[in-house]
């Protein structure tokens, strides 16, 4: 009975060895899976009225996520079109004096004509005619003063437009927009809580394709190329489970060794990092550890 226990124990032993020596074969890369992670942060400097967003919540770009109070301004914005208000009719009255100026001058050109007219029958003095000369060109000193006033005026409608964009723009930038699609990874900000100006509101990522990176030596770099697909492995209740993976990067420069990451030779010091892109069907996480086997 002892003898046949024994046997038992030794050939689990030597199944267990013979497993772990064809993982360890088995594997050309050990690396980590990563996400890009997009921090979204305030475009604006106020009190947070609602921020509806949770830890796991998947959202869209476009998503309207916040507000920040936007009362200062609006009552900005109110003040500003008062202004152009003002501005507008001081506009409207400078061009009723352009008309009337402009009237008085074709009266006196028709008056000039008159008396050229009358000149020629000596039924005009020359003094009657300097007089109406010079009331022409004082009319037309007149409306070159309104012009430059009207001109004025126009520059300062310009200016209070271009306030209004702004206030406009810094009242869109109120309402807080998702950026990238994903899952929220981190919150950072409560409602009632100020914020401001690049201030960090939550973190989020696109899960539903993971970044796998490894890291190879110098002597594999020529079998391995992008857009080669590969067998991930990862950790599971029965063992190994795989997924299929495809090369999108390899860098061309070598580096040491990263001190998480073992690699096949252990005298290896340089290495050459490599991103897999894999799909993400709900297992995966990140900096959940993987291998790789490249398909040749």
């Amino acid at each position: 009975m002892k003898i046949r226990q024994t046997l038992i124990l030794l050939t689990m032993g030597s199944g267990l060895l013979v497993s772990c020596k064809q993982n360890n074969t088995a594997s050309d890369a050990y690396g980590n899976f990563e996400a890009v992670e997009t921090t979204i942060s305030s475009e604006a400097n106020g009190r947070i009225l609602w921020l509806d967003i949770m830890e796991g919540q998947v959202l869209k770009r476009g998503d309207t996520v916040g507000l920040i109070d936007t009362t200062d301004l609006h009552y900005k914005k109110l003040q500003l079109q008062a202004q152009k208000s003002a501005i507008e009719s001081k506009s409207a009255s400078i061009n009723a004096q352009a008309s009337v100026y402009n009237q008085q001058k074709s009266n006196l050109n028709n008056d000039l004509r008159r008396i050229e007219n009358l000149m020629k029958d000596q039924a005009a003095t020359p003094k009657q005619l300097d007089d109406v000369t010079g009331s022409i060109r004082i009319a037309e000193q007149q409306i070159i003063s309104v012009k430059t006033q009207l001109a004025a005026v126009s520059d300062e409608i310009k200016a209070i437009d271009a306030q209004i964009a702004q206030v406009n723009e810094a009242l869109k930038r109120c309402f807080l927009i998702n950026t990238v699609e994903g899952t929220v990874l981190s919150r950072y900000a409560e409602t009632g809580e100020v914020t401001a100006f690049g201030k960090p509101l939550f973190k989020i990522a696109n899960l539903k394709t993971m970044d796998l990176r490894v890291y190879i030596s110098g002597k594999m770099l020529s079998d391995v190329k992008t857009g080669q697909k590969a067998r991930v492995l990862i950790d599971s209740d029965k063992g190994m489970s795989e997924l299929e993976g495809v090369v999108t990067w390899v860098s061309p420069a070598a580096e040491f060794t990263p001190k998480i990451i073992q690699t096949r030779e252990e005298r290896v010091n340089l290495v050459y990092a490599v991103k897999l892109s894999v799909v993400n069907d709900g297992r995966l996480k990140i900096a959940m550890p993987a291998e790789v086997v490249f398909i040749k």
